[in-house]
């Protein structure tokens, strides 16, 4: 049986960092949409450690807001590097997307 989850494996860090790309964002924020976008198998459980390696890896920068509805909100932005590497998962993204297009619509 396929599993979904091992193709969006790969693709989650360039949505997740284009998602950021739009304006800076906090985890939850970020889940929704996710999960708006088609991601539903998508929880707090798996983005978490994705941020946490994107940031480690340097693509990402991380600070705390005051919430005007509770504790303060972990803020993410992109790096320049987190900004290069979007750029570059962009253009893979397109080429591969062809390229399994071109494969699918073979008959």
């Amino acid at each position: 049986m396929f599993e979904r989850s091992q193709l969006n494996k790969g693709t989650l860090e360039g949505c997740i960092l284009k998602i950021i790309s739009r304006q800076p964002s906090y985890g939850y924020a970020i889940a929704a949409a996710l999960r708006q976008a088609g991601f539903a198998d998508v929880n707090e459980g798996t983005l978490y450690p994705l941020l946490l390696r994107l940031e480690r890896k340097g693509l990402l920068r991380a600070e705390y807001r005051a919430s005007p509805s509770g504790p303060s909100r972990k803020y993410y932005s992109l790096t320049g590097e987190g900004t290069q590497y979007l750029t570059e998962f962009e253009q893979a993204w397109r080429l591969t997307a062809s390229a399994v297009e071109a494969i699918l619509q073979e008959k």
